[in-house]
């Protein structure tokens, strides 16, 4: 396969706008690099597309060769299913204009855009698109996947604002899709997964925010934690759809807000974003204190653009890293019972367990008008991150994610949201996306046949 390579790489390049690297080029290690450190996989070529056209050909040149493809977006995989070993990986990493349409709260993107880049543009204008935490986070990936973050009770997940694309198909054609054209592929595409096509545009529409907003950090310690967590869950799942919040166990940063006799505290953490007054913030924030007094807190105004940036030191890029997850309807008494055991048995002071509550515009949009997985009467995703900086604290904190995510089986409501996915189970798989699998392994039988984007989340094609 590598001498077949050798011998045409020269034709592809001809016919790329971008460029094309193997092994040794001085791009190659980088453009081959993903946020999860424990990745090393090495394509045996890398076509660094600048546009759908390229995306074409070089699926074209990679099917005509019987050679494996991968799609890399952001690169901020868990998986590494973006980057495949000894196939062709096409790269979007240069897909990274932002155009905006403030009158009509709209916003376009490449492909290969971080949400960084979208924030710093969309915020021009006081506006932004629902989507995830940490800005490094590619949108590609977020927002096929499906995509929530601070905005998501306010606003819906980031599928659910995605208005069309611009999609390669695996035949190379390059299609427009949207509510009228392509309609089955644009339901399949928000929350379905990277299965159906190379998406290289994306158009959202936009929702006012900011450029201020309101952050509430709340620590409280390991012995705190049973307590903590009953008032966490009852604020997560009471609060007005224009707050978004996330609850974690996890240890306490070596930030400069937090006092140096707490760095490294293993306790739960509560972080509620504020997108109305700061006075119905601080009154949430009254009712709490009053109830379970916490370790420590920050309470601030900060740029929306800050706050999407508030959890990159959680998330550094090269941490070597695995996760599993399951959707909860809440934290049970049964569920903290698990969290309270598990919790004390991780290894490394980097792991973590974030929760995101669900609900608000969320729940309100209808369970069959996106490909969505999972079910819009969730009411919780609850993650276990083992994230570590040395390989053998890695594969401690493996097990201990796989264990703490047996535990919680019995409280589960069956499968998992696939953006949380480092391994990908067929069974899980079906059991996330239920009756709506069938559906979209017809319309993965119609623009794949072959399943030629078979890495990650598969839909197999069926008839």
């Amino acid at each position: 396969m590598r001498n077949i390579i050798d011998r045409d790489v020269d034709t592809l390049r001809n016919r790329l706008h971008g460029s094309a690297s193997l092994p040794g080029d001085k791009d190659y290690d980088q453009t081959r690099s993903l946020w999860n450190g424990d990745i090393d996989n090495r394509p045996a070529l890398i076509a660094r597309c600048q546009d759908a056209q390229d995306v074409a050909t070089a699926i074209r040149f990679g099917r005509d060769r019987n050679l494996e493809l991968s799609v890399r977006g952001g690169g901020h995989s868990f998986s590494g299913a973006s980057v495949c070993d000894g196939g062709l990986m096409i790269d979007l990493s240069q897909q990274t204009t932002v155009t905006t349409d403030p009158a009509a709260h709209r916003a376009r993107c490449g492909g290969g855009t971080t949400l960084a880049a979208l924030d710093a543009a969309t915020q021009q204008h006081a506006q932004a698109v629902p989507a995830g935490t940490v800005s490094h986070t590619g949108v590609a990936g977020l927002t096929l996947g499906g995509g929530f973050g601070w905005l998501t009770r306010k606003a819906g997940l980031t599928c659910d604002n995605l208005l069309g694309a611009e999609v390669v198909t695996a035949g190379g054609d390059i299609l427009t899709v949207n509510a009228q054209e392509h309609p089955d592929m644009f339901w399949a595409i928000r929350g379905g997964g990277g299965n159906f096509g190379v998406v290289t545009n994306f158009e959202f529409q936009t929702h006012d925010v900011g450029p201020e907003v309101q952050i509430g950090l709340f620590f409280w310690s390991a012995d705190q934690g049973r307590e903590a967590l009953r008032l966490m869950n009852e604020v997560g799942t009471s609060m007005p759809n224009d707050m978004g919040a996330l609850m974690a166990g996890m240890n306490a940063p070596p930030a400069p807000f937090v006092p140096p006799a707490y760095h490294f505290a293993p306790g739960y953490a509560l972080l509620v974003a504020g997108f109305g007054s700061a006075d119905e913030h601080a009154r949430l924030f009254d009712d709490m204190r009053a109830v379970l007094p916490p370790l420590f807190e920050l309470v601030s105004p900060i740029p929306y653009a800050g706050l999407q940036q508030l959890l990159d030191d959680t998330a550094p890029w090269g941490a070597l890293a695995y996760e599993k997850a399951h959707y909860l309807e809440g934290l049970s008494s049964g569920v903290i019972d698990v969290i309270m055991k598990q919790m004390p048995r991780k290894t490394s002071p980097v792991s973590f367990t974030p929760m995101f509550n669900l609900g608000g515009a969320y729940a309100a949009v209808g369970e069959d008008d996106t490909a969505f997985g999972g079910g819009r009467s969730i009411n919780m995703v609850f993650n276990i991150t083992a994230m570590a900086q040395t390989a053998d604290t890695l594969q401690a904190d493996r097990v201990w994610a796989r264990r703490f995510w047996q535990d919680l089986i019995p409280y589960a409501t069956g499968g998992a949201y696939i953006n949380f996915m480092s391994e990908y189970d067929e069974s899980r798989v079906r059991a996330t996306f239920g009756p709506k699998y069938d559906r979209l392994a017809r319309i993965k039988a119609q623009y794949d046949p072959d399943n030629v984007f078979h890495r990650g989340i598969n839909i197999k094609p069926q008839p």
